[in-house]
């Protein structure tokens, strides 16, 4: 197991490690957060999961779907996209899954398409879903990350944001309301992951 220094302390990065990320991509992330509050009024509009440990930075991937595909990048590119970033860890009692998670998403996934209509049932996957496919391949009989119905609508509302009505149109089909899904918010505040670490705070967040 390999560290990195951080705020002058050794601090011990794992393979499957999920990155919750404050990504400030306008719009679509805006959307996103407004729905689902994460860890601690977290605004997270993205997560990745550590698929491979390195010395460095640099040598250190995240799995993660994002653009057109499910691809590895580095922790130095992943900060450098946003440094506001909470960590999460599998408590004890899920850590024996981890190993067959990450050689699903690492074997099976890579380089699968990016699931831009957040359809669970498709072979295309969108951030969260590659971490919750992992997961249940892993053992189907956790409900490690809860599926929820999915709402676009803005808050207090039944009318979607102008994003999804717009995003939709575009791709000639219709908004998935009510369908299940999950994002990073919630996955942020599941009762089997720990916060274990901090880059920088993303917005929304409360002490």
């Amino acid at each position: 197991m390999s560290g990195f220094f951080l705020n002058n302390l050794l601090f011990h990065f794992r393979e499957g490690d999920i990155f919750f990320q404050d990504l400030d991509c306008g719009p679509p992330c805006e959307a996103i957060e407004a729905v689902t509050q994460g860890y601690n009024g977290s605004q997270l509009s993205h997560c990745a999961i550590i698929t491979a440990v390195g010395p460095s930075y640099q040598e250190t991937i995240l799995t993660e779907a994002i653009g057109d595909y499910v691809i590895e990048t580095t922790l130095e590119e992943f900060l450098n996209r946003s440094d506001k970033v909470i960590v999460g860890r599998l408590k004890n009692d899920y850590q024996y899954m981890i190993n067959d998670t990450v050689e699903h998403i690492s074997t099976n996934l890579l380089g699968k398409k990016y699931d831009y209509i957040f359809d669970l049932t498709d072979d295309t996957y969108y951030c969260s879903e590659i971490i919750y496919e992992g997961l249940k391949v892993a053992d189907s009989s956790q409900e490690i990350l809860a599926l929820n119905p999915m709402t676009f609508n803005e808050p207090g509302t039944n009318e979607p944001f102008k994003h999804w009505v717009d995003y939709y149109n575009e791709l000639n089909h219709p908004i998935p309301e009510g369908e299940l899904g999950l994002n990073p918010g919630g996955m942020s505040r599941s009762e089997a992951i720990d916060i274990i670490y901090m880059f920088e705070k993303p917005s929304g967040y409360r002490q």
